[in-house]
């Protein structure tokens, strides 16, 4: 819900020493289910773009990321910003991020805000000139498999960020993967696929076991639609 520039994990040493201190307790590292990677990649090679333009990956970088349309989903390739947004947690602060907002987009079943720490969740660009998601089908809780080198994670979607930059994901998600999770050092400027799967959604929004129980199955659909 906020502009912020990506930030490379291969920082310094003293940066990954400062990411060392993050509490543990988001949810362990991604492996690769019933779906492997490669299937999911080998399927989105071809970008048959359904957005009016393409996006940032970075406020000052040049628009280079289109949104693709497939049978049952859209999907992109970008970097992996960290989003620290919604509950105020030990990782997760205004101390630990300085473009910590105390909100989501989307909300738990509670009422209160997401938390970046604890659920996997991501980003998509809030409605504009250059795309809708509302229009593809993607709504608050949709799921989202997230895919980084050979790991697959399921995710939601759960926040929106400025209408032309693309590529960010909480917390959770990126330690998930394997990356820094520090929002200051962390995520990836590059290599990661995101696929989101049209008219779903898991309930509730905050249960990461439930988006990853319908993520399996999403993903074997569409694989075999496409």
């Amino acid at each position: 819900m906020r502009t912020r520039r990506l930030v490379l994990a291969a920082a310094s040493g003293a940066a990954l020493l400062a990411a060392a201190t993050f509490p543990a307790t988001a949810p362990a590292s991604a492996a690769e289910g019933p779906v492997k990677a490669a299937e999911l990649l080998a399927k989105v090679g071809t970008c048959s773009q359904i957005s009016h333009g393409k996006y940032k990956t970075d406020p000052s970088a040049a628009p280079a990321v289109p949104v693709c349309g497939m049978e049952g989903a859209v999907f992109w390739k970008a970097g992996l910003g960290i989003d620290c947004d919604g509950q105020i947690t030990a990782a997760c602060n205004e101390s630990t991020d300085p473009w910590f907002q105390p909100d989501t987009r989307f909300h738990q079943s509670n009422g209160k805000p997401l938390s970046a720490e604890q659920l996997p969740y991501v980003v998509v660009p809030s409605a504009g000139s250059i795309w809708n998601y509302a229009s593809s089908g993607i709504k608050g809780g949709g799921v989202v498999a997230v895919i980084y080198g050979n790991k697959v994670e399921y995710a939601v979607v759960g926040d929106t960020g400025p209408s032309n930059t693309i590529g960010e994901a909480s917390y959770a998600t990126a330690k998930a993967l394997g990356m820094d999770p520090n929002p200051k050092t962390g995520g990836a400027e590059s290599g990661v696929t995101y696929i989101l799967f049209k008219n779903s959604q898991s309930k509730p929004i905050e249960s990461h076991s439930a988006a990853t129980t319908l993520g399996h199955d999403l993903t074997q659909r569409f694989l075999a639609n496409n």
